[in-house]
């Protein structure tokens, strides 16, 4: 997990990771990670996700704040191109609920309503 730009997210994910038994692993502002042999980062803003994605060091880039599900490629330094992908809203702040699904053997994703989920 990374925190967004709600300061109490900070104290209480800290907060959270450490509990005993926890299989969550907080990062803080950003994170990167290798899962499936793909190199992901994660952070909440999409201008940082964007200069990340340009560097060519990741293959998938992860951002939150834009509360709109976004999937684009990324043209970057070194010739190839870079996934950035923000899943939108799953609490439906000011867009449609939304999460993104993919394989990160093949980097094809989709955005998804969330079921039962209405926007008041």
């Amino acid at each position: 997990m990374i925190h967004g730009n709600n300061t109490g997210d900070l104290y209480f994910l800290s907060k959270w990771a450490q509990e005993p038994k926890n299989r969550l692993h907080y990062y803080g502002q950003d994170g990167s990670l290798v899962l499936a042999e793909r190199r992901i980062f994660m952070v909440h803003y999409p201008h940082y996700a964007k200069a990340m994605a340009l560097t060519g060091d990741f293959d998938l880039v992860c951002n939150g704040h834009e509360h709109r599900a976004v999937i684009e490629r990324i043209r970057n330094i070194k010739g190839g191109e870079t996934l950035r992908i923000d899943p939108g809203s799953v609490a439906g702040v000011s867009a449609a609920t939304t999460y993104v699904l993919g394989d990160l053997q093949t980097l094809e994703f989709a955005v998804r309503p969330v079921p039962g989920f209405s926007k008041n």
